[in-house]
């Protein structure tokens, strides 16, 4: 029933994404070129500036294009960026509120390969919250640098905190537990859609599960979704925490001390 209504949905909307792509082409076609002719002056690096109308067109093109391919991650970037601003303003509060969130957004720190020293990471004792990571990355094929710039979020600060969360994606999958396969990344939106509030989270969590087979869907609804959901609510803010200076840490006590409990079954990197 699922896959079926998932592609009725697919080509109900085909029509009404092309029309919107080809719009938000221009669009931002239109920001860039006033950028470079220096009647903008962008807010930080890589910034476009964006009307309202051109955040709505962009925010329903990538959210289709999303939904058709959730391995997009150009448009499922697009849309955090373009739909998150409450739940971004929400989620600096809670960062400046506390005092490792707060040494964050004065510091500014980057997870990407030119930051991170992953051979030393991975010689780190088993357990340890830097080797898991770097075991997550090698299992999944997966690398830091993967996760794009943020570009249209009209706030410096808040561009930061957005960026943060992508680039912390990765690391909340290791503690989760979780793989990069359908089934770990819609149980990270479950999380996730629970922990930040952001809508594009929110909308992966409703929608993803679309696209897994019946066995799978029972497994989310009956075990990791409820898991997900719950610890979503009740951890600390996985954004406030500086994991730059937690590699040596155990992942066990790292879990305690944001209160995440280990998941309920151990799903395999290779399972879609």
């Amino acid at each position: 029933m699922w896959p079926s209504f998932s592609r009725s949905v697919q080509r109900l909307i085909q029509p009404q994404y092309v029309l919107l792509s080809k719009v938000c082409v221009h669009q931002v076609h239109s920001s860039r070129t006033r950028f470079t002719d220096g009647c903008y002056d962008g807010l930080y690096p890589g910034h476009i500036h964006t009307t309202p109308i051109q955040k709505a067109l962009l925010a329903v093109g990538s959210g289709v294009a999303a939904l058709q391919n959730p391995y997009r991650h150009d448009m499922v970037a697009v849309l955090g960026e373009t739909t998150g601003h409450l739940a971004l303003i929400n989620l600096r509060e809670k960062m400046r509120n506390d005092p490792e969130g707060y040494t964050i957004l004065t510091e500014r720190p980057r997870i990407r390969l030119s930051t991170l020293n992953l051979s030393e990471m991975s010689s780190l004792p088993d357990g340890s919250f830097g080797r898991e990571y770097c075991r997550f990355l090698e299992d999944n094929h997966v690398t830091p640098d993967s996760r794009a710039d943020v570009k249209y979020v009209d706030n410096e600060e808040l561009a930061y905190v957005m960026q943060r969360y992508r680039e912390v994606h990765d690391l909340l999958h290791t503690l989760l537990g979780m793989p990069t396969n359908m089934l770990g990344e819609v149980a990270v939106k479950w999380f996730e859609a629970a922990q930040t509030g952001l809508p594009m989270c929110t909308l992966g969590a409703v929608l993803g599960p679309l696209r897994l087979n019946p066995s799978r869907l029972q497994q989310l609804f009956t075990s990791l979704g409820p898991w997900a959901l719950h610890n979503g609510r009740r951890a600390r803010c996985v954004l406030s925490i500086f994991y730059e200076r937690r590699w040596e840490q155990n992942i066990e006590d790292l879990r305690q001390e944001l209160n995440i409990e280990p998941p309920p079954v151990i799903l395999s990197a290779t399972k879609k």
